[in-house]
C-alpha cells in the first residue's frame, strides 16, 4: 500500500447527507484512531470506503495508490487489500468457515492455497485468536457469540493479510482477556507488514493497546480536528464540547447525554471501577 486519499467525500443514506466533505489521507504504516459521537459518519466512512451499496456517494473521491476505489467494486477493492471488521458480522448458514476463509485467501493469489498450508495457516492463526480449531467446521458465525464474531472478525484479518484495514468497534461486546488477544493480533501484524489501520472504537483501553500513530475526530460528518493520541486522553476526560468553545463547531447531539459519555466510560473503565466497588 502507497496511500488511501480521500478528499471532500460527500455521502447520502436514502436521501439523507451523512458525510459532508470528509478529507483524510491514510499512509503505510500509519494507524489512526477514528473518533466522535455516535451518529456522526465514522461507520458510514468505513462502509463507504469498503463500498456498501446502501451508502450513496454524491460527490468526492477515494484513491488508493492513484485508483480510483469508487470505480471497483465491492469484491475488487476487498482484492486491492481493503479489509473491513464489522461491529455486527452477518450470519451465514450453510456456508462453512473454513471454506469461507479459504475462498477469501484464494481470491487474492495468483495459485490456490494448498490444503496443507491453508490449514497451518489457519491453525496458527487459530491459536493467536484463542480460536477453537472446531470453529472451523461451523456455520461462518452462525450460534456464534459476540466475542466469537468478532475474534473471528479478526482471524479473517490475520489470514488475509490485507493493505489496509478498517476496524468498526471490533472490541465491544468483548472481555478484557478477549480485548488483549485482539489488540495482540493487530500488534502482530503491524509489526511484520506496512498494513495502515483505520479504528473506530470507544474503549480507551484499546487504543492504549494498539497505540495509534494519530487521531482524527469526526464531528457532523467531517474530520474537525486531527492530531496525536493526547486527543484520546482529552476525549476521554472533557468528551467533545470543548470542539465547539475552541474551534466554534456546533456539535450536533444525538441525545441528551452525548456529551457526558467519554471514549473511556463505554465498558472498560465502568467495569473496573464496579470490580473495585465491590471489593
Amino acid at each position: 500500500m502507497k496511500e488511501l486519499i480521500i478528499k471532500d467525500l460527500h455521502v447520502s443514506v436514502e436521501g439523507k447527507e451523512i458525510l459532508k466533505g470528509v478529507n483524510l489521507e491514510v499512509h503505510p504504516g500509519e494507524s489512526i484512531a477514528l473518533l466522535g459521537p455516535n451518529g456522526h459518519g465514522k461507520s458510514t466512512l468505513l462502509a463507504t470506503i469498503m463500498g456498501n451499496p446502501k451508502y450513496e456517494v454524491t460527490s468526492g473521491s477515494i484513491l488508493l495508490d492513484g485508483e480510483d476505489v469508487l470505480a471497483m467494486s465491492v469484491d475488487e477493492r476487498a482484492r486491492k487489500g481493503i479489509f473491513l471488521g464489522m461491529q455486527y458480522p452477518s450470519e451465514v448458514p450453510g456456508v462453512v468457515n473454513a471454506d469461507f476463509l479459504k475462498a477469501a485467501m484464494n481470491s487474492r493469489r495468483e495459485k490456490p492455497i494448498k490444503l496443507f498450508e491453508f490449514y497451518r495457516e489457519l491453525e496458527s492463526a487459530s491459536k493467536r485468536m484463542d480460536i477453537n480449531m472446531d470453529m472451523a467446521q461451523r456455520f461462518l458465525n452462525e450460534g456464534f457469540s459476540g466475542g466469537e464474531k468478532k475474534r473471528n472478525e479478526i482471524l479473517q484479518m490475520l489470514l488475509l493479510k490485507p493493505q489496509f484495514a478498517m476496524l468498526d468497534e471490533i472490541d465491544s461486546g468483548l472481555d478484557v482477556d478477549a480485548l488483549v488477544r485482539v489488540a495482540d493480533a493487530i500488534n502482530y501484524q503491524k509489526e511484520n507488514s506496512d498494513i495502515a489501520y483505520l479504528t473506530i472504537s470507544h474503549y480507551a483501553r484499546l487504543y492504549s493497546l494498539i497505540k495509534p500513530t494519530r487521531v482524527a475526530i469526526m464531528i457532523n460528518g467531517k474530520i474537525a480536528v486531527t492530531g496525536g493520541v493526547e486527543l484520546i486522553d482529552r476525549v476521554d476526560k472533557e468528551g467533545y464540547e470543548w470542539i465547539k468553545y475552541e474551534l466554534g463547531i456546533e456539535v450536533a447531539k444525538q441525545d441528551a447525554s452525548m456529551n457526558t459519555v467519554s471514549i473511556g466510560e463505554c465498558a472498560t473503565r465502568s467495569a473496573i471501577e464496579k470490580q473495585a466497588k465491590a471489593k
